[in-house]
């Protein structure tokens, strides 16, 4: 377990900023209790100051999670944001999409939105911002990017795609084995 280097926090304060935008300070400057991001064995941690300092105390083999998982590095270095992330995305996401309820088990099954599933969109979304994709009551389902804007999504046919699936709470039954 280690801080993070320079590329590193680069790579995912990122992916983070496109979910999150500006809410991003709200993650790193808490008021309740310091936040801090580690590195191990390349998934990157978001965890409270306390808890890192109890964990130091465990042998690194033996450290098997800490925190809540925010995403991996892959081998050729670039940040993926898993599932796990979804709390802290919902808490502080910039654009939201609600999906009806014939269009959740389509996206819980790894499948995109299409216009006709689309319940309601934050105002003034850009084309290809990160999203968090909500049910129409207000549970967290998963999140994506956008294909089109907000206005451009008004003029679409209902079988056009409105946002790319990303991640959602379904991946922990269909890759329950790959994802930890």
């Amino acid at each position: 377990m280690r801080p993070l280097t320079e590329e590193e926090s680069k790579a995912v304060f990122s992916k983070l900023a496109n979910y999150v935008g500006k809410n991003l300070v709200h993650l790193i400057d808490r008021s309740d209790t310091p936040h801090c991001f580690r590195l191990h064995r390349d998934r990157v941690y978001y965890v409270s100051e306390s808890l890192m300092r109890l964990a130091v105390s465990v042998a690194r083999p033996n450290l098997v999670s800490l925190g809540t998982c925010l995403g991996k590095f892959s081998k050729s270095g670039k940040f993926r944001l898993h599932i796990t992330a979804l709390d802290v995305l919902g808490q502080y996401a910039k654009h939201k999409v609600w999906i009806k309820p014939n269009g959740e088990m389509p996206f819980l099954y790894g499948n995109h939105v299409v216009k006709a599933h689309l319940g309601r969109i934050t105002e003034d979304t850009p084309e290809h911002q990160g999203v968090v994709v909500y049910s129409m009551n207000d549970t967290p389902l998963g999140f994506g990017v956008t294909a089109r804007s907000t206005l451009d999504t008004r003029k679409l046919d209902p079988t056009a795609i409105v946002v790319f699936h990303q991640a959602d709470v379904g991946e922990y039954l269909r890759d329950e084995d790959t994802l930890f």
